[in-house]
């Protein structure tokens, strides 16, 4: 008796709202649903592709409901094995976030940029 190779969902691209990805370590096409905040949001069309058994094409249309301020993650599961996720960051809370770790960035880069500097000169 094998053991089941484990299933493998890798994101292969996003686009136009449009997220697709491969499947691996199945013989069979399973269903995949994506849920936001605990809710089924939308089902993945799955298929499999030609010339490698054991594996599928993933392909989703996030609905816009994705798209709200702050940050959104979009969990692809197959019942309860979480499989892949979808982080989705917009809107203006994000901005301030953001603003400051850019800033917080660049008085780091000041403070080891002044070190690098005194150190050189000896």
């Amino acid at each position: 008796m094998t053991a089941a190779s484990p299933l493998s969902l890798t994101q292969t691209s996003l686009s136009a709202g449009r997220w697709e990805g491969v499947l691996t370590g199945s013989s069979d096409i399973i269903p995949i649903s994506a849920s936001l905040d605990g809710a089924v949001i939308a089902e993945a069309e799955v298929a499999p592709l030609a010339g490698q058994p054991g594996s599928f094409a993933v392909r989703l249309a996030l609905p816009a409901t994705v798209l709200s301020d702050g940050v959104q993650t979009v969990l692809l599961h197959s019942g309860e094995t979480v499989l892949a996720k979808v982080t989705i960051m917009a809107g203006s809370p994000l901005d301030d976030d953001l603003r400051a770790e850019i800033g917080l960035l660049r008085a780091e880069l000041d403070l080891l940029k002044r070190a690098f500097q005194r150190q050189s000169r000896g």
